[in-house]
């Protein structure tokens, strides 16, 4: 049952109230303000029902102190000196409605019941809005294309598991960044997360980082030391570029995930260590297995759970989403008051191939923001490659194949750049690059969103998929 409370110092108008309201509501009474917030305080009410005059004291702030508490209730003002400033005024400070003395408790109860309907889809709209950010964002992780969503579904399903996950994709995709999500979800996010780079150390340094050695086991191994296996014990050892790992290597990590024990270079004494593992790498392990360049029994042994990160030109809808975040993060890192990117700066974001990734768009907006001196970035403030300038050969496409609607960036990156080709060559009368800029607008206005675009313009799909391959 729903709670009103009514607030009025005339004890028979509040009494009356009580008892005309209580078949259809849980009421409480108050007759001044201090009384109000002791029953706003211990009980969770949802509607407010208060006089204007409250003796020597003002309903008004009565409303502006409900209003200000969690979990506000609906206010409805009651008064004898009912007026249209009053009104006016009333519903500035929040309340729901107005209404005056003498009072019509059917109407009153009708107005209780549409402020608790109103008050309840609010919280449905609320609770709505928290499910689609959630949808946008895991533990820093931003996405709001469809090519993001398994992602985000795989993260949150595997991360409270045991189970060794396989991160796969481009270089700046944000592999790490999963790993860090997956761990911080994980129900162990008190526990360390320890990172080994495994591409950064030769093979003798990489085997003495895992596993520790003893003192003397090696030349120049003069203190015995603790390996990452052991420091990230009740917690997640994160291998980054695992396709790295040399033979000799490899072996030893098989055991040590198999049987939770490792033993450090020069040593006989296995040491149980409960560890969850994460591995990701940028090149094809199947391939390597194939090759013969990486053992196959450690393959599967990693391959438990697979995550394929789409490059960023597979997933153009983004690109506003993290160019809005980063630019945030640096303006306020460097004390700029930059707001936002113009129209001609986020389409030229639109139209670059991104072969960096998430971290080349990332570089692009600090270099923005940094160049920039006013409330917004230009076309100019971004990078010469951002702007077409000395513009990197495309990378050969890695990662999943593109999914839902954003796929497709180099089909933008040509629409942008045939235009300024036409421009240089001075022929503006060029039939092709003129397609190819209507392509290029469309797909900015549409955010990279090829169904939407093709609708703009007039022709299929299919007829737009051509054209960007073309």
């Amino acid at each position: 049952m729903h709670t009103v409370l009514i607030v009025d110092d005339e004890k028979n108008t509040r009494e009356g109230l009580r008892l005309s309201l209580e078949d259809e509501f849980d009421v409480y009474v108050a007759a001044d303000i201090a009384g109000a917030l002791e029953v706003l305080k211990s009980e969770k009410v949802d509607v407010l029902v208060t006089d204007l005059r409250l003796g020597a004291e003002d309903g008004m702030e009565l409303i502006d102190k409900a209003l200000a508490m969690a979990g506000a209730p609906v206010c409805i003002m009651m008064t004898a000196y009912g007026s249209v400033d009053t009104a006016v005024e009333a519903m500035k400070r929040g309340a729901y409605h107005f209404v005056t003395k003498p009072l019509n408790i059917d109407e009153l109860e009708i107005l209780i019941k549409r402020a608790l309907s109103t008050r309840s889809l609010h919280e449905e709209n609320a609770q709505l809005k928290q499910q689609v950010e959630k949808r946008f964002e895991v533990s820093n992780i931003l996405g709001k294309s469809p090519a993001m969503q398994p992602i985000f579904d795989t993260i949150r399903q595997v991360a409270a598991s045991r189970a060794t996950v396989l991160i796969g994709g481009e270089n700046g995709t944000g592999k790490e960044l999963v790993a860090k999500a997956i761990h911080n979800l994980s129900g162990r996010p008190k526990a360390k997360l320890v990172t080994v780079h495994c591409a950064a150390l030769s093979p003798q340094l990489l085997e003495s980082e895992l596993f520790g050695h003893e003192r003397g086991a090696f030349t120049g191994a003069t203190e015995k030391r603790v390996g990452r296996f052991e420091q990230a014990d009740g917690g997640t050892l994160f291998l980054d570029e695992i396709g790295e790992i040399d033979a000799p290597t490899q072996v030893k990590l098989l055991r040590a995930l198999g049987e939770r024990t490792v033993e450090r270079v020069g040593g006989n004494q296995p040491i149980k260590v409960d560890v969850r593992l994460l591995a990701a790498t940028n090149k094809d392990l199947e391939k390597l297995v194939a090759e013969g360049k990486f053992r196959e029994d450690l393959f599967y042994r990693l391959d438990v759970v697979r995550l394929t990160l789409p490059p960023l030109r597979d997933r153009l809808e983004d690109v506003p989403l993290l160019a809005d975040a980063f630019l945030k993060e640096f303006a306020e890192e460097n004390g700029k008051a930059v707001k936002e990117l113009s129209a001609e700066a986020m389409r030229a974001l639109l139209a670059h191939r991104w072969p960096g990734n998430v971290r080349e768009l990332r570089t692009a907006i600090e270099h923005g923001v940094v160049m920039s001196n006013g409330p917004k970035i230009t076309l100019r403030h971004l990078p010469g490659s951002v702007r077409g300038e000395g513009r990197p050969a495309p990378a050969a496409a890695g990662g999943t194949e593109a999914v839902g609607e954003g796929a497709g960036a180099p089909g933008a990156a040509a629409a942008a750049t045939a235009p300024a080709a036409a421009a240089q060559a001075g022929n503006r009368f060029d039939l092709a690059a003129a397609e190819m800029r209507l392509i290029g607008e469309a797909l900015e206005e549409t955010r990279g969103n090829r169904s939407a675009a093709a609708k703009l313009l007039g022709i299929s799909r299919r007829t737009l998929q051509r054209k960007l391959k073309e």
